[in-house]
């Protein structure tokens, strides 16, 4: 496949990595609602933006694949769809957040939703199992005839290590603004009090 070939490194890693981030949402998500710790919204919150910015990567990377292979820019198999559809349930997430001015409402309210949006996770990556369309069947762990090049399984696994290093990074300068922005939200608060 050329050069094109070198997108599905970038575009699986990220993949990966997403559905890394939207677990740590729906921890986090749970571990709220079992505690009511402000610190699990925190987590939530941060892991959630940085995994909408992952699911990007992988909504843009695939089309770029997908037209010199396919001849297509985007088909709605089931694969495809079902991944929009995660980045639509985030993208509500954080837009839900965004329209519910009470801290503690907002971080009940987002953690339901959260917990809700992270269902889809699964039919994602069991999406081209069971309805087998357009997009490629399993490389990895796909049954018999399946799999990668040795190379290829070591190209993928340095993206891997650097996507969830990216994300480890992402994920701890996102959690220290959210700590800080719970500090000043709390500061007002308490200004409009006197």
């Amino acid at each position: 496949m050329g050069d094109v070939q070198r997108i599905f490194y970038v575009h699986v890693a990220c993949a990966w990595t997403g559905f890394v981030s939207f677990f740590l949402v729906f921890l986090a998500n749970l571990g709220y609602l079992a505690r009511r710790d402000p610190r699990f919204d925190w987590l939530a919150v941060s892991a959630a933006e940085i995994g909408v910015a992952f699911c990007s990567v992988v909504l843009i990377t695939g089309p770029l694949w997908a037209k010199p292979v396919w001849g297509i820019w985007w088909t709605w198999d089931a694969r495809l769809t079902s991944t929009f559809v995660l980045w639509l349930l985030y993208v509500a997430y954080l837009l839900l957040r965004g329209l519910l001015p009470d801290p503690l409402r907002r971080a009940r309210i987002s953690a339901v939703f959260g917990i809700f949006a992270f269902l889809d996770v699964p039919l994602v990556y069991m999406s081209i199992r069971w309805f087998p369309t357009q997009h490629p069947r399993p490389v990895i762990a796909g049954g018999e005839g399946s799999g990668l090049d040795p190379v290829m399984w070591q190209v993928l696994l340095v993206c891997l290590a650097a996507m969830l290093a990216l994300l480890g990074r992402l994920l701890v300068q996102r959690y220290r603004t959210e700590a800080l922005r719970h500090a000043v939200e709390e500061l007002s608060f308490e200004l409009q009090a006197r």
